[in-house]
């Protein structure tokens, strides 16, 4: 563990230079288990994700704002566990684990940054489904190519300008020495605990921006799913409304995973033991992510199809039809 020692105003002062990433180094034995168990789900996470955003790029019958905002969704899975998770696997296998101040801060900026962009992308992906459902004459034209862009656009803006205001504020604060981090990674939390300045300000904007980023896309999603829910209620048959259900249920189910982990994380009683909260952290940034393509797969015919397409060597035929070879 390294530090610095500089003369500020006739006085000595400790500046840290790197940091100590805590874990469960007091439990070296689960750290193994955890190895093992991590390094199968990321890999998962990672294949799963990405033949997701494969399938969207090859199939034409996915080339629809629902899939499109579901590239986006696995491309934030894919960098949002690897943003911490390739070192963390690393960490799991020494005794000792430290990171060094930027490499500290990019972690809590990428972390911070891509949790923020899913909360607003999955209420993107509720309106597209509000449109779908609500307005299905209209589908065409509301959801054209350029307001999918936008609204994509919006998601990674509103997620990466929050990060990036929090990281601002968060390392000017003076950092006086103490640099043992009680968790897996640079969660933002746990590295404000180390601040010797008033984290006032810092408390009171991630209070703000929990509420507009993460309870008002909660909101939308919310007022989304009554207005679907009633429209399908006036459907007529019993096959037109379970039809109309099957094209939100995949989504419906990811936010419910997504909402009711992250709910739980931090708003149940704090425990007793420290290593239980951090625990329920790693369950919350490593297995939630896998879940997504599992979920998709299993509900939406569409991929399904693509997918026993791809196996069958159909999708690449197609694709490489569209360039006829010149002899």
């Amino acid at each position: 563990m390294r530090w610095m020692q500089t003369e500020m105003n006739g006085a000595n002062q400790t500046v840290v230079t790197e940091f100590a990433l805590l874990g469960l180094h007091d439990h070296h034995d689960l750290e193994m288990v955890l190895f093992v168990l991590c390094l199968g789900i990321y890999s998962m996470n990672v294949l799963g994700n990405a033949l997701l955003i494969g399938l969207n790029m090859l199939d034409p019958h996915l080339h629809t704002p629902m899939y499109f905002f579901l590239s986006n969704l696995a491309l934030i899975d894919i960098s949002g566990t690897s943003s911490f998770m390739p070192l963390m696997l690393v960490h799991f296998l020494e005794t000792q684990s430290t990171i060094s101040f930027p490499g500290c801060a990019l972690q809590m900026y990428l972390t911070l940054a891509l949790g923020s962009t899913e909360c607003v992308l999955l209420a993107m992906m509720a309106c597209d489904r509000y449109v779908a459902i609500c307005q299905p004459l209209r589908y065409s034209e509301l959801m054209n190519r350029q307001a999918c862009m936008w609204m994509a656009v919006l998601s990674w803006g509103a997620g990466f300008a929050n990060s990036l205001l929090h990281s601002i504020l968060t390392w000017s604060l003076p950092f006086c020495g103490h640099n043992v981090i009680n968790h897996f990674f640079c969660e933002i939390l746990a590295v404000l605990k180390l601040a010797c300045g008033d984290i006032s300000l810092n408390a009171l904007l991630l209070m703000a921006a929990s509420t507009v980023l993460t309870l008002a896309p909660l909101l939308l999603i919310f007022l989304s799913y009554v207005f679907i829910l009633t429209a399908i209620l006036r459907v007529p048959s019993a096959a037109g409304r379970h039809k109309a259900f099957s094209t939100c249920s995949a989504h419906l189910t990811v936010v419910v995973i997504f909402y009711g982990t992250l709910s739980f994380m931090y708003f149940k009683p704090r425990a007793k033991d420290l290593n239980m909260d951090k625990l329920l952290a790693l369950f919350y940034g490593v297995v939630t992510p896998s879940l997504n393509p599992i979920i998709y797969s299993l509900r939406n015919a569409e991929v399904k199809a693509a997918a026993i397409a791809l196996l069958r060597g159909d999708l690449l035929s197609r694709k490489m039809s569209r360039f006829p070879v010149v002899l």
